[in-house]
């Protein structure tokens, strides 16, 4: 597959519908990382029409390749499988809601515990950043403590967010710089406590500190490779101290493996969470982890109406076992290793300095000096002319074939080539159709 198209795309009737919901939703969308303002003001397209595959049809009509982070790295398998819509759609034909519980709840915790043999039970939420919270609740009710240790991001919840009461630029290496607490209780100043990934050294002076009052380590096991040793260190530490580790596998899981990333990487946790391609797009998001802590959750209140819908564990079930039966794993990492290689020669061949980082199904690439946000807008800009939802983050999906791989390699080089007579000519400025776009989230991971 070739780029389709080296033409600015018409968006006007997305623009504006998003002019108006600035107006009806604050913020003008429910997910930070899908506003428009995060790949190329006034150019993005705001909306979705049809998703099928790898392909999004935009409200204007536009058809483009996904190769950016495809539903926010929620549809590993690609938009509207098959597979997975036929399982929704006969459970929507049975009920999905009713008075009793739907038995696929049962089935989802009994295949999540066999793909995961040190997990015994499970709970089930909805959104990720719920089933953060209920882990966490968990364990604070487990070793009665309040203190957490983390890295990276972790959702959008109090617990996480008064990390930023003691400093607003607490978050500033793990979500976005400045964030404000606002709303957020002050009591809860001081029980957030940060380290880095990769420094073990940084976490025991958070154990030692805070010995006999740390509830949990929460932490991302890999976004990019764990240093030697780094991950037993954090599992010593935890035992030592009695508190719990918590793996936030949100992102990073059903991408190296069926299940957890950390199943590669030979470290158990204590609590396990998953959410985004649990579910292959439809909410569902679970909390494993071992008897002797998930008991706990007798002890406290966790529950929820919408938790015992039957759509979500449905939806899980049919992904995890096409996930398994395809070797969906595999064909992620030759995808992404693809694109990691793409963006390198292009690189290369433009004359353009980039760094690119994290694991081939979760790949991102970085301008560097004397790079600005503004580059990486014109990239995104670039890459819709040629028919291709893009940016400097790629999310492999299975739908993802060779032939979308070898047209974005070449719009890629195109690209790149484009940018890096801007940057010699000092126009990357006068080249963009809107504003540059806003900073994501900075990870630590």
């Amino acid at each position: 597959m070739t780029a389709n198209k080296i033409a600015p795309l018409n968006t006007a009737d997305g623009q504006a519908l998003y002019k108006k919901a600035q107006k009806l939703i604050p913020g003008g969308t429910q997910l930070l990382s899908k506003r428009p303002e995060m790949f190329a003001p006034g150019v993005w397209p705001p909306y979705y029409n049809k998703a099928k595959g790898a392909e999004v049809i935009d409200l204007d009509g536009n058809k483009l390749i996904d190769m950016s982070i495809c539903g926010v790295g929620a549809t590993v398998l690609g938009y509207a499988d098959a597979d997975v819509d036929r399982a929704v759609k006969t459970a929507i034909d049975a009920g999905s809601m009713a008075t009793l519980n739907c038995y696929e709840e049962v089935d989802l915790a009994d295949l999540l515990v066999e793909v995961h043999p040190w997990a015994d039970m499970a709970r089930f939420s909805r959104s990720g950043g719920e089933a953060m919270a209920i882990a966490v609740r968990i364990a604070r009710a487990r070793t009665d403590r309040q203190v957490i240790a983390f890295c990276g991001y972790h959702g959008w919840h109090d617990w996480y967010l008064s990390a930023n009461l003691a400093d607003d630029g607490t978050l500033d290496g793990h979500l976005l710089p400045g964030l404000k607490p606002r709303g957020v209780p002050q009591e809860l100043k001081g029980m957030m406590q940060p380290f880095h990934y990769n420094d073990a050294k940084s976490l025991k002076k958070i154990a030692t500190k805070h010995h006999e009052k740390l509830a949990a380590i929460v932490m991302e096991p890999a976004r990019n490779a764990p240093a030697p040793g780094f991950l037993s260190a954090v599992r010593q530490i935890a035992d030592e101290t009695g508190a719990v580790l918590i793996f936030d596998e949100i992102t990073a899981g059903f991408r190296l493996a069926t299940g957890g990333i950390h199943l590669t990487l030979g470290i158990e946790p204590d609590i396990a969470v998953f959410a985004k391609a649990l579910g292959n797009g439809y909410p569902v998001s679970a909390i494993i982890g071992r008897e002797r802590v998930m008991s706990t959750a007798q002890d406290t209140f966790i529950s929820s109406t919408a938790w015992t819908e039957r759509i979500g564990p449905t939806a899980a079930i049919a992904t995890i076992r096409k996930h398994r039966k395809e070797g969906v794993p595999d064909h992620l990492v030759r995808i992404g290793k693809r694109v990691m290689s793409g963006w390198a020669k292009a690189a290369k061949g433009a004359g353009i300095e980039i760094e690119v980082s994290g694991i081939p199904p979760l790949a991102q690439f970085a301008f560097k000096a004397p790079s600005t946000d503004n580059v990486r807008t014109l990239f995104t800009q670039l890459m819709l002319d040629r028919g291709y939802l893009a940016k400097n983050t790629f999310y492999a999906m299975y739908a993802h074939t060779d032939a979308h791989i070898d047209g974005y390699n070449a719009a890629c080089a195109e690209t790149f080539e484009i940018i890096a007579s801007a940057l010699r000519s000092n126009k990357v400025e006068g080249l963009l159709r809107g504003p540059g776009a806003h900073r994501s989230f900075q990870r630590l991971t």
